[in-house]
């Protein structure tokens, strides 16, 4: 009977760490072509590896970060690159799409919309 309680209770174990991997994984989504998409349609993000909101921001993308085109203006820590003065960045994150700024922190919805770049994969 014991025996029996311990399979019992070690499948159970099994079954909920199997669904709590699948909820896991659909809720990990590849964002590899909208963030092609926005490269493919010049849109830029400006921001700083210091700048929490941009750690936040990239985290949106997950893996899909190394699709977009990031322009890092701070880099080591050290003054505002000459790309970054060049456009007048004053805020990070920015971004820049079809000509317009964007500051601060941007939903992937919203970056969808104002690019139409589609979130479907």
């Amino acid at each position: 009977m014991k025996n029996k309680n311990l399979v019992y209770g070690g499948i159970t174990i099994l079954v909920i760490l199997v669904g709590i991997f699948v909820v896991l994984k659909e809720d990990s989504k590849n964002y590899d072509d909208f963030a092609k998409c926005l490269t493919e349609k010049e849109v830029k993000f400006y921001g700083s590896f210091e700048c929490p909101h941009c750690a936040q921001q990239k985290s949106f993308f997950g893996d899909s970060i190394e699709f977009v085109d990031y322009i890092e203006c701070g880099p080591l820590g050290g003054p505002m690159n000459q790309v970054c003065k060049d456009v007048n960045i004053r805020v990070y994150p920015t971004w820049f799409i079809d000509d317009s700024r964007y500051e601060g922190v941007q939903t992937l919805e919203q970056l969808s919309k104002l690019s139409g770049c589609s979130l479907s994969n």
